[in-house]
């Protein structure tokens, strides 16, 4: 362990030196990105070869929909999860928020997304935040994605080297499409002696799942065109999670949603193929995690377990030991950024929320990650309901902000068979009809212990026996949202308080926007 240690500390320190030479001009200007690409090709020939970052993402993954975290669908991930095996897991990672461009834009800022200005979908409304692909541009690295481009880029006018989004990329599911894209930005840098930053954003498994999906998708005429899982599911071989009630059509969706699983994992086991071919596996650092839950009905945009619990897996040959896996250190998307920045010796920008977690991957030890706090504030269609949370390794506290026993909840989740089959079930079905109000109306607080009950049925807020449990999570929050400037905590403070409720909620309404009639929204 201590010859380890030493050599983290040998090979930081020699990064930090070779960063300097290329920390040239203002963050975000062109002349610091000439300038860069310049010292890149003048780097002395005795200095290490900085590594490469190669970030993998699914798009709307469970953390249980991955083998190496519990699956019991067989072999729906074996891709993912021989990475797993040749890094580290790590069993309390989250993102902050439980939607594609928030989630995203905290690990391309370091920050909550109330911090930059990124709550919803749109790019960041705060100027001038360091954002991470210029930093790494800055530096002399090549900046690529693939897919997402747009719930991906912080700001609108930030232009990668590489960048291919969905029609590019057979909708962004068809594996080879991503190799041959991947394996030629990876060849124009070597040549070019240059590291790379590859984002690789599969559009699995969001929906329309496989099955689900449009026929033009698959069409020869539209290529590059769509491709068919490796393998597809039918209901009876998936398991349904604890959160939603086994239903034949839910089942049917879950398998439909499992074969888009299957195709991600093609897609993340393309992407590695073409960093082996490329030579350059012994010096990437490879991040796979997904930007938040699975896009049913109590996971994605909500603050749950299975809303924010990622499948965050790390593999740095030489760096990491194999098979490692952390059980006890929380991290989150906020920390992406500065861990990045450290690996490769680069100074933190100031500001950052997250803190950098690179003693972990060598199985140090990290104070202050006993808890982490996740938010959420607006839907794709410009609603806000604004949902706050803090997790330990037991329990979970949420105050929903928005819920006034009026308003209900509305997300894209609700347009798929599950929750179609939830409410035709709730016209005989007792339990199902109290899931389907609960899920529309809410309480403010909601307190689960989350090692019973990790699918969160049972709200356990009014029991006398977690009275000490409950106050002591409460004021955790109230001092992040302290702490953190949040513009809920008079709300908060104020809990039960029907005008202090409606204030903060015409605040939120003018500080992030809402839904005009009649405009046009996004995708989730």
């Amino acid at each position: 362990m201590n010859h380890r240690r030493a050599s983290r500390r040998e090979f930081l320190r020699t990064f930090c030196c070779a960063a300097a030479a290329f920390s040239a001009g203002p963050l975000l200007s062109r002349a610091a990105t000439s300038a860069s690409a310049s010292a890149a090709t003048t780097q002395s020939a005795s200095a290490p070869a900085r590594p490469n970052i190669l970030l993998l993402v699914a798009d709307d993954l469970n953390c249980n929909s991955v083998g190496a975290f519990g699956c019991k669908v067989p072999e729906v991930t074996p891709h993912i999860d021989a990475l797993a095996a040749e890094g580290i897991r790590f069993d309390y990672a989250h993102v902050n928020i439980s939607v594609c461009q928030p989630s995203r834009s905290t690990w391309m800022t370091g920050r909550y997304s109330h911090h930059s200005g990124g709550e919803g979908f749109f790019h960041l409304r705060k100027p001038n935040i360091p954002i991470l692909p210029q930093l790494l541009r800055d530096a002399g690295y090549r900046v690529g994605i693939l897919g997402k481009l747009q719930h991906s880029t912080p700001y609108g006018n930030f232009k990668w080297d590489l960048q291919q989004d969905q029609p590019q990329l057979g909708q962004g599911r068809n594996p080879r499409v991503y190799h041959d894209f991947a394996t030629e930005f990876m060849r124009q840098s070597k040549e070019a002696g240059r590291p790379f930053f590859l984002m690789a954003n599969s559009h699995d498994p969001h929906p329309p799942f496989f099955g689900a999906d449009s026929a033009a998708w698959y069409q020869a005429k539209n290529a590059p065109s769509a491709v068919k899982p490796s393998r597809v599911y039918q209901p009876q071989e998936i398991t349904v999670p604890g959160f939603l009630p086994d239903l034949p059509e839910v089942r049917k969706e879950l398998a439909q949603y499992f074969s888009s699983v299957r195709r991600c994992d093609d897609t993340v086991g393309a992407v590695l193929e073409a960093l082996r071919e490329n030579g350059a596996e012994q010096n990437t650092l490879v991040l796979f995690l997904s930007d938040n839950g699975m896009s049913f009905p109590f996971s994605k945009a909500n603050c749950y377990l299975q809303s924010t619990k990622t499948p965050w897996i790390m593999r740095w040959p030489g760096m990491i030991k194999p098979g490692s896996v952390d059980s006890e250190h929380f991290i989150s998307g906020i920390d992406m950024m500065p861990t990045f920045l450290e690996a490769v010796g680069l100074p933190q920008p100031a500001e950052m929320d997250g803190r950098s977690f690179l003693p972990l991957l060598h199985g140090e030890k990290q104070d202050r990650r006993d808890l982490v706090f996740t938010q959420f504030y607006q839907t794709s269609g410009k609603q806000n309901y604004p949902m706050y949370c803090v997790q330990s390794r037991r329990f979970g506290y949420l105050y929903n902000a928005w819920s006034d026993g009026q308003r209900e909840y509305r997300n894209n989740a609700m347009g798929g068979l599950t929750m179609k089959a939830m409410t035709k079930a709730a016209a005989s079905n007792k339990a199902v009809a109290e899931r389907v109000n609960f899920f529309f109306k809410r309480v403010p607080e909601e307190f689960y212990d989350f090692e019973q009950d990790p699918d969160a049925l049972h709200n356990l807020i009014d029991d006398p026996k977690y009275k000490d449990e409950i106050g002591n999570m409460r004021q955790a929050l109230e001092q992040w949202m302290s702490r953190t400037d949040q513009l809920v905590l008079e709300a908060f403070r104020a809990r039960g308080d029907k005008q202090k409720q409606e204030e903060f909620m015409a605040k939120i309404k003018a500080e992030i926007g809402e839904k005009a009639k009649g405009e046009k929204i996004q995708q989730e």
